[in-house]
């Protein structure tokens, strides 16, 4: 197992929870299989428009059933802690998202660049990757996606998508690269959360 592999599976549970915990809190408690479904479109939903977009197949998840096993993991771990997340931590969703939306927008970059897409193109799969499985599952439980609210949302994967490529051209060593620009994304995007920093309104 690669640490690429490795990521993209601990990526996957982020995001699966993500899911899961949207669906809880809209009190879907009686309905698993809704939960799951959640859990499930939001996990695969960014990577299998990437590959989609790129013609790679099969897709990860369709040709590796580790994928599965991790959502289905941890959507049980979401529903069975349920009371812990959204009890003990402020705005669980929020926080597992933006773990999701760093790890992924770098991931996906990579995934692109290693199928010899162009810097630009990889940049918009990478950040593809990292929002699309956030549009479905808030579309599916019925709030505005934040990619269409006024909040920095994308523009922290924009930051850390250029921060990957100008330490690729400093020729900085992979895993730091890939560390300290997820870890960028997850920065801006707390801070903005926690400061209510907003994209200028036009009028």
């Amino acid at each position: 197992m690669t640490i690429w592999y490795l990521t993209d599976l601990v990526g996957t549970g982020v995001f699966a929870i993500s899911g899961a915990l949207s669906a809880l809190n809209k009190k879907m408690y009686h309905d698993l299989f809704g939960i799951f479904f959640i859990g499930f479109l939001t996990a695969i939903g960014g990577g299998t428009l990437r590959d989609i977009i790129m013609g790679a197949h099969p897709i990860a998840w369709i040709r590796d059933p580790n994928y599965l096993i991790v959502i289905i993991v941890s959507v049980g771990i979401a529903v069975l802690c349920r009371k812990w997340w959204l009890g003990a931590l402020r705005r669980p969703l929020l926080l597992f998202d933006t773990i999701g939306i760093g790890i992924y927008t770098i991931l996906g970059m990579q995934k692109a660049l290693n199928a010899g897409v162009n810097n630009w193109a990889a940049m918009l799969l990478g950040i593809i990757s990292a929002l699309f499985g956030g549009v479905i599952r808030d579309t599916l439980v019925n709030d505005l996606p934040l990619i269409f609210d006024r909040q920095l949302y994308a523009t922290p994967c924009l930051i850390g998508a250029i921060l990957y490529l100008t330490g690729i051209t400093l020729h900085l060593e992979p895993n730091l690269n890939f560390l300290l620009s997820a870890g960028a994304i997850t920065f801006v995007r707390l801070m903005a959360i926690r400061n209510g920093w907003v994209l200028p309104r036009i009028d």
